[in-house]
């Protein structure tokens, strides 16, 4: 099958590719004048290094190891790609590319936008959700002790590669787990991205299936046409909420994740706040129960978490007010009236909060 190409529009255009065999492809997205390359990966991600070894041959590459997961996106990590850059004499023409999950996109990009005030960085991601999340849309970030992703810049990549071979070596759990972002996307924008859920047996979810490849595309696609018309999450036309639609279940995927010191999985997260959100819209009569129970139920398909307690309601809601999404002193929310029909719902009470977190503690269908 040949390669997809889905196009990023705006002011700094990029191309997202999604196939097989990629490497081929960096030469081109780096471009000419391009000397030096950066490599930020995660340390165990050493062999990936070499397997593109032959695409930069003609570039002085820089090899930055970093943690892996989300421990890796921290203020002293990034000083630390700093100051190697600095030792390495990076000029604005030389490139980033990072290779790796979700959490080294975010950092490499962060590096590559503050570096000499931005410069070219690719993205080569290898889980399911750095392709169809961190790679696209160019946000970058780093977390700190208040929480995830408060310090960032936009900066968008010259490409990103989607090479679906990388996913083959990819833990089954860490598959599963990407599929949060994935439905989430079926739920604000694409339903059927859930048709395909439902449709299909999970256990034939695999790297090399065509189901898979077109449940990647389908959500790449979303994004793309989200974050083409709203790159700074300003907001939408006619009452869209615009690229803050992808904050669907984020608000409390967060906390969780904070509360959890990041052992939980972002996708999982992802999953659990998507429930949370949709028993909260159906509470502020803004969602019918039905399509809470399939939000459940895709999910739960799909082999992700649809109900929390490990945590008590005051510590999220905490940590809550100062997501990044929270508007002053008042919380917001992506919603939804209807299976791809978002909306915001602003400031809503301590009572409402607490009762939706009560439902999915007791996980109520």
């Amino acid at each position: 099958m040949s390669d997809t190409v889905l196009h990023v529009g705006g002011a700094s255009p990029y191309d997202v590719v999604v196939g097989h065999g990629l490497g081929h492809r960096l030469p081109a997205v780096l471009g000419d004048a391009v000397q030096r390359v950066a490599v930020v990966r995660p340390a165990g991600l050493a062999g990936m290094v070499e397997s593109l070894r032959p695409a930069l041959a003609g570039y002085d590459v820089l090899d930055l190891a970093v943690p892996d997961g989300e421990s890796a996106k921290t203020a002293e990590v990034a000083a630390d790609c700093w100051r190697r850059l600095g030792e390495a004499g990076f000029t604005r023409s030389d490139a980033v590319v990072a290779v790796g999950g979700g959490a080294t996109t975010d950092l490499g990009g962060f590096v590559a936008a503050t570096w000499l005030r931005g410069v070219r960085v690719v993205h080569v991601p290898t889980t399911l959700l750095g392709m169809v999340d961190a790679a696209v849309g160019g946000k970058t970030g780093i977390n700190t002790d208040a929480g995830k992703n408060l310090v960032g810049a936009f900066h968008e990549p010259a490409g990103v590669l989607c090479d679906l071979e990388t996913l083959a070596g990819l833990p089954r759990d860490e598959l599963v787990a990407g599929l949060g972002e994935v439905v989430k996307c079926g739920f604000v924008a694409d339903p059927a991205i859930l048709d395909l859920v439902e449709q299909h047996d999970p256990s034939a979810l695999t790297p090399g299936s065509s189901v898979l490849r077109e449940l990647v595309e389908r959500a790449i696609r979303v994004k793309v046409e989200v974050v083409t018309s709203d790159l700074r999450e300003t907001g939408g036309a006619d009452g869209h909420p615009g690229r803050e639609v992808l904050n669907y279940g984020h608000t409390l995927a967060h906390a969780v994740e904070r509360s959890e010191g990041y052992a939980i999985r972002h996708g999982e997260a992802v999953a659990i706040g998507c429930v949370y959100a949709a028993e909260l819209a159906a509470i502020a009569g803004r969602l019918a129960p039905e399509a809470v129970a399939r939000h459940r139920a895709v999910l739960d398909r799909a082999g992700l978490p649809t109900t929390y307690d490990r945590t008590d309601f005051e510590t999220l809601h905490e940590v809550m007010k100062v997501d990044k999404k929270a508007r002053g002193s008042q919380l917001r929310f992506v919603v939804l009236e209807d299976i791809a029909v978002p909306a915001i719902l602003a400031g809503p009470s301590e009572a409402d909060l607490r009762a939706a977190y009560d439902r999915i503690r007791g996980g109520r269908a």
